[in-house]
Formats: structure tokens, C-alpha cells, sequence
């Protein structure tokens, strides 16, 4: 399992993100530097902002590492959450492994752990960028005479580069539009990119944030699928007995649609054949053992995978 998860990582090439720019973020004096000045417009994509209300007066220094994703014990009251990304450098074409998220959140009571590291982790980006975690939604808390948004703090630290602090929200807070930070949609505090979308899976909500700090990245994006096939689209996402995939091949070649879970492991080859350029379509019936969650649906040309998409399976 070990060599198919190596093998996935290794051929993992991100599909590039079109989105206008936000200022960028300062790295540390470490005498590195990035030339971003070849970065074509339609591969602008947005770095972490910061929130307006920075660290905030709970944080506690030195929390425990956590190697699995988990931040809670299974007995934690409150909805379970479980959010996954990747960490990607300021223009989105390379992937940072072994960047720290350190994490903490108030309860279900929206009270926060201040003595000991109750909903506190450090969670390790792995050899390809990615990151999981496993915990409960936030509960509001009282600020003033209104509610906090459901929220989660995050420092961010790539390996040699200064730490990057943070929130992120939820879409569908209704406290967010009242809120002095999560209201803000423009600017150095601009929380727009910072509030992310939920998905109900069988009681455990389940989201994705792909995280854009500065970093040494590697496993460089080329945009492979402009030239050589894509993944259209798939339908219906969440799905939950079978998902169509449609995709197109750009020029004669051996086209593979494989579906990996959430552990980079190859689970199913739904098509491997010579194609002709064109536009086809392919199902996915998965078996009735496997467990819900997310999935990535990947298209490879002559062995090469060259675009992804993420599918849910309910």
C-alpha cells in the first residue's frame, strides 16, 4: 500500500486555479527569494490572507503533534469535521511538504481548552503537500453583543519561512456577515478565500481548503491536461451508487481513468484502453464495502496522470 500510495504522490500534478491575485505574503529574512515575474495571468491564484483579529487571546504555544489528523478523543461532544488540502506555494504550481499547520478552536460550548490542549494539534503537511484532520465544528462564542462565526485558528509554517496566522470559516455561518473579520471581502484581511464550503456525509461534515503560503515547493504543474485530456466533469457529486465521469482525450493516445481514496491508494481502474482524440464518458459503480468520503478521479495519458477531481461518495 505503501508503494501505491509513493507512486500516486509522485505522479500528482495540480490542475492550476484561476483567480485574481491578493497581495503577497512576507517570508523571512532566510535569503531565499521567488521570481514570480513569468507567472502567466491564468495562473494567478489566491495566497492565505490574513484575519483581521490575528492570533487571538487563546492561543497556547507547543501543542502536541498529531500523526494521524485526529485533534479530539472519540468521546468530544459535537458534530464531527473532517477538511483535507494541499499546501501549494504563492503561484500554485508546486506543493510544500513538511509545512506545520498548528491548529486550535474552541469546543462545542465554544469554550476553548486554556489549560491544557483540549482541540490543540500540529498537523504535518506529508511528502506530496497533503494534509487531513479529524475534529468537531467550532461552537460560536459570544464577542460584544454578537457571535463569533464558527471558526478555526491556524498557524501556517513552511520549512525555513515565517509563520503565517490565520482563521478559516464556513459557508453558511450565519454569524459571518456580522462579524468584523469574516465579513471582510477585499484587502490585506480579506476573508473570502478563508470561508469554505461544507458537505453533509452521513452526519460528518466534510470540506477541503487548499492552503497558498510561501515555500520551497516541488512537484512543478504544468498544466498537462490543456494538452493532452482533462476530466470534464463528474455527475452527480456527492454521488452514491455510481458517478459518471466524463472526460475528453486531445490526441491518439492510452487513456486511464483510476479512482484513488483518500490514503493515495489506487482502489478501482474504471477504463484503460487506446482512445482516439475525442470526448467519451465512463461510470464508476463502486463496491458496496467501500466506505463513503472523498475519492480522487484521475486521468492518466500513456501512464501519465495529467488532471484530477475530487468525488465525493456518500
Amino acid at each position: 500500500m505503501k508503494k501505491d500510495r509513493r507512486q500516486f504522490l509522485k505522479n500528482t500534478t495540480l490542475a492550476v486555479i484561476a483567480m485574481g491575485a491578493s497581495p503577497l505574503l512576507t517570508k523571512a529574512d532566510t535569503g531565499k527569494s521567488r521570481d514570480l515575474s513569468n507567472v502567466k495571468p491564468q495562473e494567478a491564484c489566491n495566497p492565505l490572507t490574513q484575519d483581521y483579529y490575528g492570533t487571538g487571546p487563546f492561543y497556547t504555544p507547543n501543542a502536541p503533534i498529531s500523526s494521524d489528523g485526529i485533534m479530539m478523543p472519540s468521546d468530544e461532544v459535537g458534530v464531527r469535521l473532517k477538511l483535507s488540502g494541499i499546501i501549494k506555494n504563492l503561484d500554485c504550481t508546486e506543493v510544500i511538504p513538511d509545512t506545520v499547520l498548528d491548529l486550535w478552536h474552541a469546543n462545542d460550548a465554544g469554550a476553548y481548552d486554556n489549560t491544557g490542549f483540549g482541540l490543540r494539534r500540529k498537523i504535518i503537511s506529508n511528502s506530496a503537500g497533503f494534509y487531513n484532520l479529524e475534529t468537531i465544528l467550532p461552537g460560536k462564542y459570544l464577542n460584544g453583543s454578537s457571535y463569533r462565526p464558527s471558526h478555526i485558528h491556524v498557524k501556517v509554517t513552511t520549512p525555513g519561512f515565517s509563520t503565517f496566522t490565520t482563521q478559516l470559516y464556513f459557508e453558511g455561518d450565519t454569524s459571518i456577515a456580522g462579524d468584523a473579520a469574516a465579513s471582510i471581502t477585499s484587502g490585506t484581511f480579506d476573508a473570502t478565500d478563508r470561508i469554505i464550503p461544507l458537505v453533509d456525509n452521513a452526519g460528518v461534515l466534510e470540506g477541503t481548503w487548499d492552503v497558498i503560503v510561501d515555500g520551497d515547493g516541488i512537484l512543478s504543474a504544468d498544466d498537462l491536461h490543456l494538452t493532452n485530456g482533462m476530466i470534464y466533469n463528474v455527475s452527480p457529486n456527492p454521488f452514491t451508487d455510481q458517478v459518471t465521469i466524463n472526460y475528453g482525450v486531445f490526441k491518439s493516445s492510452k487513456a486511464s481513468i483510476e479512482i484513488y481514496n483518500l490514503q493515495g491508494q489506487l482502489v478501482a481502474n474504471v477504463e484503460n484502453k487506446q482512445l482516439n482524440a475525442n470526448k467519451y464518458s465512463a461510470v464508476w459503480r463502486p463496491e458496496s464495502f467501500m466506505a463513503s468520503g472523498l475519492y480522487f478521479c484521475v486521468l492518466k495519458i500513456n501512464d501519465l496522470q495529467v488532471h484530477y477531481l475530487k468525488i465525493l461518495k456518500k
